[in-house]
């Protein structure tokens, strides 16, 4: 793959070269396209939610790993990773701007901890782009339950 679309990829769109926390700032432009997408296109429909998740963690398990051996392990300028993540968090929701930020913080909430066995998950198939991928979806899904269930509580409270 030619060096400028790799970086491309595995930076998402340069937010990985953020000098301040790289992952939060993909995560965040990743969050600021989805709202984007549904504003001036609608509903993004589940099956399409899915196909995203399954082309982006299929990309980016080699554009991850091959960045990792140009840099080190786990580079934080790789951040291919919080799109899948953030994708997985997505999943269903259909709370609007409100649910949008709120997964967006119980996302970075789980990928910074990376509580109940998440962190085990980086090391999934030796570590590599596979490992970089799968502890964000690991994350994604903890977000994922956190998101809907907290939309549900607020919804239930009259929010």
């Amino acid at each position: 793959m030619p060096r400028p679309l790799l970086y491309t990829i595995g930076t998402f769109f340069g937010s990985g070269f953020s000098p301040f926390a790289p992952a939060t700032a993909a995560s965040f432009l990743f969050m600021a396209l989805w709202w984007l997408a549904w504003t001036f296109l609608g509903p993004i429909p589940l099956w399409l939610t899915l196909v995203m998740l399954g082309a982006v963690t299929l990309i980016g398990i080699p554009v991850a790993g091959q960045l990792e051996k140009i840099h080190g392990e786990d580079p934080s300028l790789v951040v291919i990773d919080e799109v899948a993540g953030m994708l997985v968090t997505y999943i269903g929701l259909n709370a609007g701007l409100t649910g949008w930020i709120l997964g967006f913080f119980w996302f970075r909430f789980f990928d910074i901890l990376k509580p109940l066995g998440v962190r085990k998950l980086e090391k999934l198939g030796g570590g590599g782009g596979l490992g970089i991928m799968a502890d964000d979806i690991g994350a994604g899904v903890l977000a994922c339950l956190a998101t809907h269930g907290t939309v549900l509580m607020l919804a239930r409270l009259g929010y």
